[in-house]
């Protein structure tokens, strides 16, 4: 099967406007508003706007990227460029796991509203998973992955349809809430009963930085629009800002929906019957159970769309893994649908795997934006590098006061892991140890020349990791897991300077001018070629950044 030589130029402002929006709308303004007002109270409204800023930083980092390299899986092979191979093989493994979670958070989000009609889903104190829950999880979890063997076409039609729903029923919501409940005095309650770091806290592990990262979608697109560096500006902006009005929206219909007696005991204590589906719950106790029913409904239909194009995602990231090496072969295998069967496997079985240690919905989220935004982290360190190796190189969108930008960006994606606490911090940097061991034993073992190991570009990693790992053991105890032996805020600082040392040596680290050179070209090629599926390998599908 040949895969397309050419990429269309057909996305126009609106259409990448229209997909990053609709990527925004999952899971995460179902709980969301509740999980915000529990750390935050009110001031959650402050947190929406906090995550939309982080996100446009990072947003216009990988506008400029992407433009440059419109492949499937165009970070892992910007990272091969930037930093050589032992980094990109490293963030091919980081940028896998933070596909591969999003899954199992949008099947959780089902099972968790589920249970206020199948009783024994959720443990009601602590809205995590039983084991009837786990086991009904993962079934969904392997309905959606059976979905993608049939046809990825099959997949795209399903989110289209979708997206017009997700994103027509949270603006219903909106207004129906507040013509059937409104008490505006909750605006201004028990807004002592939060600490003011649980604005920040709720950014990374409430839902919102996670809600808010659908913005790749536009950007997955750059490369097939005519006017890149119009367009991605205004969409990217334009989706963000209009997500976060819905999401401030929600947040203050959720509160002022609430009856005052639920927040006697103030917002951390908040609670009211059936609060594992918090907007349905409301909504049938201000006496609106038609809307309810809607709810109940769109809790299957939003989560379960997006956790199909993400199922279908993550295989390609798979397959750019292995077109550069840093997988077997075999990965790159599609079955007679064009559907890669094999990373489909591999993406259910790891998917399984985070059920267990993060057994709610809230602590998945917490794990995805950790992940996730830690994948991003190192466009900042990739762009600046780019600019200064391949002045000349094609940029389509080429972004403004880039050193600023990118400064901002890498701060806000170590303030949004140290955010997450030191309980998921320890959990997710193991794996990526655990990785960069079994890869470094296997390597030495086929005796391989440290020469060719790439270390020489990656070796600014180890401080990075030590450091972010030490920061969040230090930092507060209680909810973030830490020791206590710095306070919160205190702790932000350390980041700012902590950050600015690792970009600093990030950048001394980075691919010299004529070997960066050498890997765009290959990478060219590998975006230009289409590939025979009969011998076992892959075409070329543009889905996901």
């Amino acid at each position: 099967m040949a895969g397309p030589t050419k990429l269309r130029r057909d996305a126009g402002v609106i259409g990448l406007l229209y997909a990053s929006l609709g990527a925004m709308i999952g899971s995460g303004w179902l709980f969301g508003p509740l999980h915000a007002a529990l750390q935050a109270g009110p001031w959650s409204i402050l947190s929406w706007i906090i995550g939309a800023v982080a996100v446009l930083f990072l947003a216009f980092v990988f506008a400029e990227l992407s433009t440059m390299f419109p492949n499937s899986g165009a970070l892992v092979h910007m990272t091969h460029v930037s930093h050589g191979d032992l980094t990109g093989k490293i963030w091919s493994w980081i940028l896998f796991l933070a596909f591969v979670t999003v899954p199992p958070v949008e099947v959780t989000s089902v099972v968790t509203y589920a249970n206020n009609y199948i009783h024994g889903l959720i443990n009601p104190a602590t809205l995590t998973l039983t084991h009837l829950g786990t086991v009904i999880s993962i079934i969904l979890l392997a309905f959606v992955v059976a979905l993608n063997f049939l046809a990825i076409r099959l997949v795209v039609f399903i989110n289209s349809a979708a997206t017009w729903w997700k994103v027509l029923i949270p603006l219903a919501t909106i207004g129906i809430l507040m013509v059937y409940s409104f008490h505006g005095g909750n605006m201004t309650a028990h807004t002592g009963s939060t600490p003011i770091s649980g604005i920040f806290t709720a950014v990374a592990t409430a839902g919102i930085i996670f809600s808010f990262l659908g913005f790749q979608q536009a950007i997955a697109l750059a490369g097939e629009t005519r006017n890149p560096g119009r367009y991605i500006p205004i969409a990217l902006i334009g989706s963000v800002i209009i997500s976060m009005l819905i999401y401030i929206g929600l947040q203050i219909s959720f509160i002022t929906a609430l009856k005052p007696a639920d927040l006697a005991q103030g917002w951390e204590h908040l609670q009211f019957t059936g609060i594992a589906g918090p907007l349905a719950a409301i909504a049938v106790a201000v006496g609106a159970f038609w809307w309810a029913v809607i709810l109940y409904i769109d809790a299957f239909v939003s989560p379960m769309g997006t956790a199909f194009i993400y199922v279908t995602a993550s295989p390609r990231i798979i397959m750019a893994a292995g077109e550069m090496g840093n997988a077997p072969k075999q990965v790159v295998k599609l079955n007679q649908s064009g559907v890669p069967w094999i990373g489909l496997i591999v993406t259910w079985l790891v998917g399984v795997i985070f059920f267990f240690p993060f057994p709610s919905w809230q602590q998945l989220v917490s794990a995805v934006s950790l992940i996730t935004v830690l994948s991003y982290m190192i466009g900042p360190v990739i762009l600046l590098h780019l600019r200064r190796v391949l002045p000349d190189a094609t940029r389509p969108f080429r972004l403004r006061a880039v050193y600023t930008v990118s400064i901002i960006a890498f701060i806000f994606s170590n303030w949004i892991i140290y955010w997450t606490g030191f309980d998921t911090v320890k959990v997710l940097f193991g794996m990526v140890a655990v990785y960069v061991v079994l890869y470094l034993v296997w390597y030495f073992i086929k005796r391989r020349p440290l020469s060719e190991l790439g270390w020489q570009q990656a070796w600014w990693l180890l401080p990075y990791f030590i450091g972010m790992w030490i920061i969040c053991w230090l930092g507060p105890s209680g909810k973030m897991g830490g020791n206590g032996t710095f306070g919160f805020f205190t702790g932000m600082w350390i980041i700012v300077a902590f950050s600015l040392v690792i970009l600093w040596l990030a950048l001394l680290c980075g691919q010299k001018s004529d070997a960066a050179q050498r890997c765009a070209d290959e990478i060219k090629n590998l975006g230009s070629r289409g590939i025979d599926t009969r011998k076992g390998e892959s075409e070329e599908v543009l889905i996901g950044p």
